[in-house]
């Protein structure tokens, strides 16, 4: 009798392991990859490029730890207002990503005459479907959204980073109920 209980005992524990270990996993067909590129920077100055991209892809990945969603970085640069189609595809193909978007950062000065406050940014993204078609776009600008006036500029490249993402978030989840319907 005790060698059936403990048995019973021992396969319970087993079995309640592996489902519990089975409800964790994130099926994959519900993981969706987005593939960001390196933003464009306007004005086009060599020095400014580095800090831009390391600031924006900061803002991407601590915007991503909280989602279901994969970030996919790709070291290449697209023209934001010059975007090929066929490019969009291969990259996505290549990379096996369900997104990509395309980002530009604009710098603009904050000031009175000579004497800058500080430097704002306007953040601008274009969301692709893998099949290269554009779905939603969207801009932040930093000093109109939260009329911050003083700030490093990393921290406004960080925050209209997010301010992007979040309004193309909330573009999503309007559009979904019209591709039920459909």
């Amino acid at each position: 009798m005790r060698k059936i209980i403990f048995f019973t005992a021992v396969t319970t524990l087993l079995f309640t392991g592996i489902t519990s270990v089975k409800a964790q996993k994130i099926p994959d067909d519900k993981l969706k990859k987005v593939l960001y590129f390196n933003p464009e920077v306007e004005p086009d100055i060599d020095e400014i490029k580095e800090p831009t991209n390391n600031a924006f892809f900061d803002a991407v990945s601590d915007n991503f730890s909280g989602r279901k969603n994969k970030m996919l970085r790709a070291e290449v640069q697209i023209p934001f207002d010059s975007i090929d189609k066929q490019t969009i595809v291969d990259y996505c193909v290549n990379n096996d990503a369900d997104f990509a978007i395309i980002s530009k950062v604009r710098y603009f000065k904050v000031g009175i005459g000579k004497y800058v406050f500080s430097n704002q940014v306007v953040v601008s993204m274009k969301l692709f479907g893998a099949d290269g078609n554009l779905i939603t776009e969207s801009d932040y600008d930093t000093y109109r959204k939260n009329m911050r006036l003083l700030g490093s500029t990393v921290n406004s490249i960080k925050i209209g980073t997010e301010g992007a993402i979040k309004d193309i978030v909330k573009k999503l989840r309007k559009l979904k109920p019209l591709e039920a319907e459909l």
